[in-house]
């Protein structure tokens, strides 16, 4: 393992990594733990009891932040006429039908997230190879093939995230930036946390959040205690 620097090592001290923390106090801890000179980005990481390797235990689905990512989302649209159109008015930086496909097969990917309307998946599965494993396939559940592209433009737009498992059974997801107020953090990732919770297959048997932990870019990971949604006051 590669040795970690000074600054790691100082944000690390007295940081006993077998206690976990409610989601207020991991949150202060994570705030003093950043140290970079850029506004570090905040990432939650859940393991799940769950077998990636079953379909009926996949975990994916999207939820809208209510204080966003703080990161400028760049959204690519495949879509023809009234849909393409809605797109561009809200925003979509990359809107085409069979062009934008055959772009992306030469190697083009530099955007951060796809939407499609029903009609072009069957070009954009020729793609698939390619964007599926950088995350950026359009899928129903996620709610990235639709007919309604430009509204689904506006909430990626406005802070709205895809979670979904990985091959590890372990959701990644940003949840803000370390110049995000404490409470804005928390709610984030109670939301997060919420949603994935909520979507736990029927399938799944045993221990369904395993481990969840918070970090920043630079920073330490910090263990959470979740134990499901809070109760409506």
């Amino acid at each position: 393992m590669a040795r970690r620097g000074k600054k790691y090592r100082a944000a690390s001290e007295g940081l006993d990594r077998k206690v976990k923390h409610e989601v207020e106090e991991a949150v202060k801890l994570l705030k003093k733990s950043t140290y970079a000179k850029f506004d570090e980005s905040i990432d939650l990481d859940v393991r799940l009891g769950v077998d990636p390797r079953n379909a009926d235990q996949q975990v994916r689905g999207t939820v809208a932040l209510p204080h966003g990512t703080g990161k400028s989302v760049r959204v690519a649209v495949f879509a023809k006429g009234d849909a393409a159109q809605a797109a561009r008015d809200a925003g979509a930086e990359y809107v085409g039908a069979e062009d934008l496909v055959e772009k992306i097969k030469g190697g083009w990917t530099d955007f951060d997230a796809a939407v499609a309307t029903p009609d072009m998946m069957r070009f954009v599965g020729m793609i698939g190879k390619i964007l599926g494993p950088r995350g950026l396939m359009p899928n129903p559940k996620a709610g990235t093939v639709t007919p309604n592209a430009g509204q689904v433009v506006k909430e990626l737009k406005a802070g709205k995230v895809e979670y979904r498992l990985d091959r590890q059974a372990i959701v990644h997801c940003g949840v803000g930036k370390a110049s995000f107020t404490e409470k804005q953090i928390e709610e984030n990732i109670r939301t997060v946390l919420d949603a994935i919770w909520r979507a736990k297959p029927a399938s799944a048997k045993g221990v369904y959040l395993k481990s969840v932990s918070v970090s920043s870019t630079m920073g330490p990971g910090i263990p959470i205690n979740y134990n499901g949604p809070q109760a409506a006051a």
